[in-house]
């Protein structure tokens, strides 16, 4: 059964204050925990610094300084919200495992909210992304097999497939064609706007995750690979922030934002298997009803505007379960494995002409592919064991993609 976060009853906004013992969360058994429950630590701790940056944004555009202090007040608690998420990760597990979290995530995620997405435009933009999410895994885990010995299928619990999709050289496009139309919040569905905020805060934090830790890595091919995958990762945040809409006031959006943290938490609540992970989104969860409650008053105050404005019904969609998605993941492989993205939209490379845009920036970037890191790791983990690394239950539904002894560097790049 759902619920409507404005109907609760909210806590005292200075209640949402924590000191240092609770901060301190215990972190999960990486040995133990389910692997979703890694995943669900790195969803909101992304989703708490969007919230965070967002509010830092506001804060910097905006002229009101007693609005300024109600923003610090709930900024901190963000802060402190993310902080407390953190400590969550164990500290046995390494940079590279934590990785394959992340990017379990990001298959898991997207492939779970396109399945229920009713704007096309936003299903297909979720699809598209989803397949070279889907090939970062595959890259990373053969760099994990070779550094570590670890196999990543234990990681992601083997629920999710490691194998090549849309491979990564190819997801080097000219930076105009990740810009796509922002959805209309006015007519947009409930479960779009959550979308759309949800990815966002999401890619982003893989972006800024890859872009602190990478130069940390401890070989050179590694540094390597987290450089060209996270220029990946900026590119899928342009592509899914864009999709944003851009007409939300900057309270409206704060609203909007913390509905989101609201749902988010509910869903983990939800869900989640490990005891103490759980005691943490059910504190969380109590915060950010105060942190609505208190938005709404905000809005309500500097723009005269009731919350029902901007989330006419305000009753949660069902939750956010994360889980297996592999039969989806390889429908949509087999399907627009070739997709690459054209203006506003999206076309087979094949079609494309022969100046496109797409083609110039490859040259550009990609001319030597022996210098092309994504490809490199391949290369070495097939020197080293003979083939690469995977976990399929099935053969590649792409016949170009199944060998185990050549990384394919044509596909979805050449025409």
């Amino acid at each position: 059964m759902s619920m409507n976060p404005f109907e609760q009853k909210p806590q005292p906004l200075d209640a949402g204050f924590m000191d240092w013992k609770t901060l301190a969360a215990h972190p999960y058994d990486k040995r133990e925990a389910d692997p979703y429950t890694r995943v669900r630590a790195i969803l909101m701790n992304g989703t708490e610094f969007e919230a965070v940056w967002f509010s830092h944004q506001f804060h910097r555009h905006c002229q009101n300084n007693d609005l300024r202090r109600e923003l610090a007040i709930l900024r901190r608690q963000e802060q402190q919200q993310q902080k407390h998420i953190a400590a969550l990760k164990p500290l046995d597990e390494t940079l590279l495992e934590h990785t394959i979290g992340y990017e379990q995530l990001a298959v898991d995620l997207t492939a779970r909210m396109a399945q229920c997405e009713p704007d096309p435009t936003v299903k297909q933009a979720l699809d598209f992304a989803l397949l070279e999410d889907f090939d970062h895994l595959y890259r990373y885990a053969d760099l994990l097999e070779m550094d570590a010995g670890v196999h990543a299928e234990e990681l992601v619990g083997k629920y999710t497939e490691i194998m090549p999709a849309r491979p990564t050289i190819a997801h080097h496009r000219w930076p105009a064609d990740s810009v796509k139309p922002p959805i209309n919040g006015k007519k947009a569905a409930l479960a779009t706007r959550l979308h759309v905020a949800i990815i966002t805060a999401a890619e982003q934090q893989t972006m800024n995750y890859y872009m602190n830790i990478g130069s940390f890595y401890p070989t050179d091919p590694g540094r390597k690979l987290y450089t060209e995958i996270g220029m990946v990762e900026e590119q899928h945040v342009t592509h899914y922030g864009s999709l944003l809409d851009v007409k939300c006031s900057w309270l409206e959006n704060l609203l909007m934002h913390e509905y989101t943290e609201c749902y988010l938490y509910y869903s983990m609540l939800e869900t989640e298997t490990c005891p103490g992970a759980k005691k943490v989104w059910e504190l969380h969860l109590e915060q950010e009803i105060a942190h609505l409650h208190h938005a709404a008053h905000l809005l309500e105050q500097y723009e005269g505007k009731q919350w029902q404005q901007v989330i006419p019904d305000g009753t949660f969609p069902d939750v956010l379960e994360l889980g297996p998605n592999i039969e989806y993941v390889r429908e949509v492989l087999g399907g627009t494995v070739t997709l690459t993205a054209r203006g506003e939209g999206y076309a087979p490379v094949e079609e494309l002409p022969a100046d496109a845009d797409f083609f110039r920036y490859q040259e550009r970037i990609n001319a030597n592919v022996a210098g092309v890191a994504s490809h490199n790791v391949i290369q070495a983990a097939i020197r080293k064991n003979g083939q690469d690394y995977r976990f399929e239950t099935a053969e590649n539904p792409i016949p170009a993609l199944r060998s185990r002894t050549k990384d394919n560097t044509a596909l979805g790049r050449k025409a």
